[in-house]
């Protein structure tokens, strides 16, 4: 069922009355408003942004045949998230996927990293009272991860208090429980995060997060430039200098983790030395509200620069505390060529 732009001069209440008539168009214009916003909330819940996408259709394709089953009023949005939340539920019963344990990203095979071009599109405050504000906090590898440790219930409740700001009794309603139940679940996930989480990322209630805005801080800003131009110099003392001694790299959806200064070397040298796969381009970019390096490879018998990977950094007290590297298969969503 194809997606179109929402038709600027309907009003909500007169396309939310077409489509639960049945009308194909009106219901396309409708859902594509909350489109991005339902995606970042099943990727909240999996961690995945494919397997997002792949539940947003999913979720509309559900919405579209209940369609008749909205009782009015003002809460499609509610409603959307209802069927989104249960799709995410069903499928990750479904693939029985839950981590028991957390000590790198390298668990979490299935983490994919998450554009911030595409977080931008969610309209602010201002422009829609009721849209999602994106918080860094909540959308930051860290917490994606973490949230993989959490029973389910507890995940969708989490997101649904704590991040979307309802209330207990409207998320008991979407989840079919009670009211004390939520509350009870709500305290073991926050329990979880406080636990698992930095100190600085302990509190994640909507009521006291604060949005970040959408440009990264400058001091961001000039450690990911030194970080593309030792990259693309090749210049390892240059790169080990500005990561803390501490400095973890992992690569999902491989099981690799490796740490210290010593492990980033051997892996600088192996890319930059006499044996290297070649020249490297890199652009910036930004996932997850966190910097991050698209890099092209140029190899030795090329002579075109082709997407090679995205490296996500996280920086703590100016120095890259963590690089999590990804493959070149979302370049597209960033918005990127695959050559240069």
């Amino acid at each position: 069922m194809p997606l179109t732009q929402a038709t600027p001069d309907r009003t909500e209440e007169t396309l939310v009355a077409a489509a639960t008539a049945g009308d194909e168009a009106a219901f396309n214009a409708l859902v594509q408003r909350y489109r991005r916003e339902l995606h970042v909330h099943c990727y909240r819940m999996l961690g995945s942004y494919d397997e997002a996408e792949d539940l947003v259709q999913d979720s509309l394709l559900r919405a579209w045949r209940n369609r008749d089953s909205f009782d009015g009023g003002p809460g499609y949005r509610a409603w959307l998230y209802r069927i989104a939340t249960n799709a995410c539920l069903d499928a990750l019963r479904k693939k029985k996927r839950q981590l028991t344990s957390l000590g790198s990203f390298a668990e979490v095979p299935w983490l994919q990293p998450y554009p911030d071009r595409q977080l931008d599109e969610i309209a602010p405050p201002e422009a829609e009272p009721d849209a999602v504000v994106v918080a860094r906090e909540t959308i930051e590898l860290a917490f994606l991860a973490t949230m993989q440790l959490l029973p389910l219930k507890q995940r969708a409740v989490l997101i649904l208090r704590d991040v979307l700001g309802w209330s207990a009794g409207e998320a008991a309603v979407l989840l079919e429980t009670s009211v004390a139940a939520t509350n009870s679940a709500l305290q073991r996930a926050r329990a979880t995060l406080q636990e698992k989480l930095p100190p600085r990322r302990a509190d994640w209630s909507a009521a006291t997060l604060t949005e970040q805005g959408h440009a990264l801080a400058k001091d961001e800003q000039e450690l990911l430039a030194r970080f593309i131009q030792a990259h693309e110099r090749g210049d390892i003392e240059a790169t080990v200098a500005m990561v803390r001694e501490d400095i973890r790299i992992t690569m999902p959806p491989h099981p690799y983790c490796f740490d210290g200064i010593e492990a980033l070397r051997t892996g600088l040298e192996s890319a930059f030395g006499p044996d290297s796969l070649g020249a490297w381009r890199l652009v910036p970019a930004r996932a997850n509200r966190q910097p991050a390096a698209a890099s092209y490879l140029r190899a030795k018998n090329d002579s075109e620069f082709r997407a090679f990977k995205i490296d996500v950094l996280r920086v703590e007290d100016g120095a890259i505390a963590e690089i999590t590297t990804f493959n070149a298969d979302l370049f597209p969503a960033f918005g990127l060529p695959v050559t240069l």
